[in-house]
């Protein structure tokens, strides 16, 4: 009994440490449980939105609306200066002249956009044929106006790591959007419900953002505010495009190569691993942005930084990416209906790369941090670079699963490119990071044997019971592999206090 208590006694001690307090740990603690509530209290909505539209809505209404969020993508990358960022990283970012000027600069970039996004409109639906996107582009995108007029004072609820109120307007506007799209779908059964609903969601950040941080801009700018804010931005030129190749380009094409409905079905799938990935990718740049914004004078502890949280994430990923490769036809079969289950090909490489996605997106925090965009920019260019010369034979040759395949090899590229620049900013070694890898790939390698086992003994015959089992094998992985990591961090821990 003694022994119980002074273990419940040492977490609850480490428990506070890691959550109360002022230093930068506690906070970015606090921060990632906030967001990562939200978040997936919102990715649970999403899911079950999922779920449920797969069965009311044909796939061509997801196909349709695979395109317009890819047309719109294109038209917003050419004009993304990274304002938001450059405001958490700046010392003044808190003024309310900086936050004016950022906020006004970001208002007009959302006008241009979607007056672009309008005018082009009618020529993206005839190009794919499709004569009912040029309605959805032109309602869908009324979300660009929307997230422009979000409340600049919001912003500093990221700058501040006190991320509570800023989860409550991302996530609890996403759910809401989540919502009024379902809702819509009973009512309307076709691809406007998806249109409106996605508009919506910033419809309600923006509302969420005047109540929690009320107060308007003022109509006087701070022109040396502007010209910082444009020297940070000259940096992010063309990164957002160069992304855009890397993130959409397997849509462009597959949307010109197959129908609505293959495309529909393409992008549901990767979606089930893209969706959660891209609200875990935000909550870290979210908390680490800040986080290496504290530590970027100090090396050794920007390092830290890095390996520690990478090693968390190579610990949930890899078995996890093992687990849908094994499972993945039963995985779709149960999320979105039988016939999604011909795009398991797909979801198993999506998988890996956005493993590998989210592992890069911490070192472009980690870049922009510092203030050097830069760098990344060098290693997005090679990826789409890649991907130019790549998707079009792989999505014709290889079909669906070619617009992963292709994906893949670009982010693997990129991910190195990246480790090797940061090296300039942290010293960081590509052979010194790798050892974070080893033991999560013999998990995950265990994890796969063990699967493989099971199968061969015809235990898995239903989608339900696959799944379970695939599950229960990760499961296993985790608990044998989180300890571990524990002890490592512990012992790191004692070493840099002495």
């Amino acid at each position: 009994m003694m022994g119980f208590m002074s273990i419940c006694n040492r977490v609850k001690v480490a428990a506070n440490g890691a959550l109360l307090g002022d230093t930068l740990r506690a906070k970015a603690t606090r921060g990632g449980a906030w967001l990562g509530s939200g978040s997936f209290a919102e990715q649970v909505s999403r899911f079950a939105r999922n779920m449920l539209l797969t069965r009311l809505l044909a796939p061509g209404a997801f196909g349709a609306m695979a395109i317009v969020l890819s047309s719109s993508s294109l038209v917003a990358s050419f004009s993304d200066v990274g304002l938001w960022p450059a405001v958490i990283r700046n010392p003044r970012g808190g003024d309310d002249s900086y936050l004016n000027a950022a906020w006004w600069m970001g208002l007009g970039r959302a006008i241009g956009i979607y007056s672009l996004i309008f005018t082009a409109a009618p020529w993206i639906a005839r190009f794919y044929g499709i004569p009912d996107l040029s309605m959805l582009l032109r309602v869908a995108l009324l979300s660009i106006l929307l997230d422009g007029l979000i409340s600049p004072r919001s912003k500093l609820a990221q700058k501040d790591m006190k991320f509570g109120r800023w989860a409550f307007i991302s996530n609890g506007g996403g759910i809401c959007g989540v919502i009024l799209t379902i809702a819509l779908s009973f009512i309307l059964r076709d691809v406007r419900a998806l249109a409106i609903g996605y508009c919506s969601e910033n419809a309600f950040r923006c509302i969420f953002s005047y109540i929690l941080f009320p107060g308007f801009p003022s109509l006087r700018l701070d022109t040396d505010a502007i010209r910082d804010l444009l020297k940070f931005s000259r940096g992010m030129v063309g990164l957002s495009f160069l992304n855009l190749i890397f993130a959409r380009a397997d849509i462009f094409v597959l949307g010109k190569l197959y129908s609505p409905a293959a495309l529909g079905i393409y992008t549901m799938a990767v979606y089930l691993v893209q969706t959660p990935s891209g609200f875990l990718i935000n909550i870290l740049g979210t908390t680490l942005l800040p986080a290496f914004s504290h530590v970027r004078e100090d090396r050794k502890r920007g390092n830290r930084i890095l390996s520690e949280v990478s090693s968390w994430l190579i610990l949930l990923g890899l078995p996890a990416v093992v687990m849908i490769w094994q499972c993945g036809p039963s995985l779709l079969t149960i999320t979105y209906g039988a016939r999604y289950a011909a795009a398991s090909g797909a979801l198993a490489v999506a998988a890996g790369v956005t493993l590998l996605n989210t592992l890069n997106s911490l070192v472009t925090s980690l870049f922009y941090a510092a203030g050097r965009p830069a760098l990344h920019r060098r290693a997005v260019a090679a990826s789409a670079a890649i991907m130019i010369i790549a998707i079009y034979p792989a999505c014709k040759y290889l079909g669906m699963v070619g617009g992963q395949a292709a994906a893949l090899i670009a982010i693997i590229v990129s991910y190195l490119l990246q480790l090797d620049r940061a090296r300039e900013i942290t010293g960081l070694t590509i052979t010194k990071y790798g050892k974070v890898i080893l033991p999560a790939a013999m998990v995950s390698i265990g994890s796969l044997v063990a699967i493989l086992a099971v199968r061969s003994l015809g235990l898995a015959i239903k989608p339900a019971e696959d799944v379970a089992i695939c599950v229960a094998v990760c499961a296993i992985a985790y608990a044998f592999y989180v300890p571990m990591l524990m002890r490592l961090e512990k012992s790191h821990d004692v070493k840099a206090s002495v």
